[in-house]
């Protein structure tokens, strides 16, 4: 109930402008210690995948906290990860205002942030100071102005620079919002990147005597082929997770509502059921020593077992908490709790 009370002040400010008062808020809530009061963790069963240890399969899906600024207040959630990011090797403002749109008929959000955020360094020092029992991701992507042939420079000095510090490491090659990036999901491009990154977590593995994991995100817009493709690289480059999946260029399921039309990637409740047909294609192709991270639509426990039953090991959420609130978290690891 305050939750919803809360919704329907924000929404009456700009997406962006009640994106950051929110995190404020948070923030203040967990140093007050009213986040525990109002907001109860549910009791969880730790899951073992990439060979982390996960308080429990409900993570927070990149793009939320870009820059590291809001870890304690995200994680005293209730969340068993955090994905920080997307970060980028130097500070970018991102895409020209207004590039956050919300869609409310349609539990939906459009953006084209662009990756705005202040830079790998500013992450890192964020991370350093966080305490936290939660797993910390970090999403690591290219600076704009970065030519797409030369793309694989940014995601080395990113893994090389956040390795020390991450639970794991997410290589985001699937936002629609960066010029050419996707391309990068295919063919040759790929395979050079694949093998490059695989090269530099194998030497930073023997530099700092630990393994961290790397996951790759990949788009909901594949087709049947291009999934095969893709998983054939990710089994072949020995890559440790998938995420299933990035926001979608499509426009099923809001056709006509305002902002309906504007550019960006389409999350929220649209992309729920592409997003999980693209983890059970996966699954199907993938071996099963390779787990799978879904996001994409997640707005009740349901939906988060759908996603497990199709084959995810862990669950992310993004659009889910800003429509139904932090006890969303709670919500959705009690259902699952109540499937075991």
């Amino acid at each position: 109930m305050l939750y919803q009370l809360m919704r329907t002040l924000m929404f009456q400010l700009d997406a962006e402008k009640a994106h950051h008062l929110g995190l404020k808020g948070l923030n203040l809530l967990e140093m007050s210690g009213l986040m525990s009061v109002l907001y109860p963790q549910a009791a969880a069963s730790s899951v073992r995948v990439m060979g982390l240890t996960f308080p429990n399969p409900v993570g927070l899906a990149a793009g939320l906290d870009k820059n590291g600024d809001y870890i304690e207040a995200l994680a005293s959630i209730g969340f068993g990860f955090v994905e920080i990011g997307t970060v980028t090797p130097r500070p970018q403002a991102g895409n020209p205002q207004p590039r956050l749109f919300r869609l409310p008929k349609a539990q939906a959000i459009i953006n084209r942030m662009g990756f705005n955020n202040l830079g790998v360094e500013h992450l890192i020092e964020q991370v350093k100071v966080a305490q936290t029992d939660a797993i910390i991701g970090i999403n690591i992507g290219k600076n704009f102005d970065t030519p797409v042939e030369k793309a694989g420079q940014d995601y080395l000095i990113g893994l090389q620079k956040v390795y020390a510090y991450a639970d794991y490491v997410t290589i985001n090659i699937s936002s629609p919002n960066t010029p050419g990036l996707r391309e990068l999901q295919f063919g040759e491009p790929l395979n050079q990147l694949l093998n490059s990154l695989k090269e530099q977590q194998n030497k930073l593995r023997q530099q700092y005597d630990r393994y961290v994991p790397m996951a790759v995100k990949v788009a909901p817009d594949l087709e049947d082929e291009e999934v095969g493709q893709l998983a054939q690289a990710f089994s072949q480059f020995e890559i440790d997770a998938v995420i299933a999946t990035n926001t979608t260029v499509s426009r099923k399921g809001v056709e006509g509502l305002s902002f309906g039309d504007e550019a960006g990637g389409l999350s929220g409740q649209p992309v729920f059921e592409k997003s999980t047909e693209i983890v059970r294609q996966f699954r199907k192709e993938l071996p099963a020593s390779l787990p799978i991270i879904a996001a994409g639509g997640i707005m009740s426990g349901d939906d988060a077992n759908t996603k497990l039953d199709a084959g995810a090991d862990l669950v992310q959420i993004y659009s889910g908490l800003i429509y139904q609130g932090p006890k969303l978290v709670s919500d959705i690891i009690n259902r699952i709790e109540m499937r075991k």
